[in-house]
């Protein structure tokens, strides 16, 4: 029962990690420009805009969780 619910936690974090990953920008555009942390000429400028870090925040954390689940998994499963 409780393997069954830590997969499915694992399998919602796989999927979760691979969306965020593909709304990181790549060398150009990405989500942050997509909601105005792009500004232009001066984008290279200004650094990282508050978006994009909490963007980076979230696939941290998001990864870390995989990471967790997965050990947690080899740990019960083995």
């Amino acid at each position: 029962m409780i393997d069954g619910i830590i997969i499915g936690f694992h399998v919602l974090l796989s999927l979760a990690l691979i969306a965020l990953v593909l709304l990181h920008a790549g060398r150009g555009g990405g989500l942050a420009e997509a909601f105005g942390g792009g500004m232009g000429p001066l984008s290279g400028l200004t650094g990282s805009t508050l978006v994009e870090r909490n963007l980076d925040r979230v696939t941290v954390s998001v990864g870390v969780l995989f990471a967790i689940t997965t050990l947690v998994l080899v740990v019960r499963l083995s």
